[in-house]
């Protein structure tokens, strides 16, 4: 029969009395050993990404919104009203006929008595750049 060792000695048969060898403490009189709360943490990571996606998202919707502004323009002016081949970097403006459908125009609004929708420059990729962004709420 072996001799019983009591349970608050830690001893094994491989390695006999191995307390001082091990990376966590084994005596009674030791501190705790408490397990970290990770929730406090994960909810703040959850948190902070979220943050970062929102913010990536406004990001990306603003932007979108930009483009759809820019295609809207672009429609209107491919499908305005003009008898002649615009040239890249010249501007032209945008008005309303009286029959409700768009025209462009060579004719600055100071020198014609129309209702002026917008000025527009065509840039080298066949685009209309819209010359006053602060019309561009136009479609709201």
């Amino acid at each position: 029969m072996k001799s019983k060792i009591p349970d608050n000695v830690v001893f094994s048969e491989e390695n006999g009395y191995n307390a001082n060898i091990l990376a966590y403490p084994t005596n009674v009189g030791a501190p705790a050993i408490k397990i970290d709360n990770i929730v406090d943490w994960k909810n703040k990571g959850v948190r902070n990404v979220n943050k970062e996606f929102e913010s990536k998202f406004n990001e990306l919707k603003v932007q979108y919104e930009k483009l759809m502004q820019e295609f809207e323009w672009n429609d209107i002016l491919y499908n305005a009203k003009y008898s002649f081949e615009p040239i890249i970097g010249e501007i032209y403006h945008l008005y309303l006929a009286e029959d409700g459908s768009n025209f462009l125009s060579l004719i600055s609004p100071e020198s014609w008595n129309k209702e002026h929708i917008g000025s527009f420059k065509l840039n080298s990729n066949k685009k209309w750049v819209h010359l006053d962004p602060k019309q561009d709420n136009f479609f709201e």
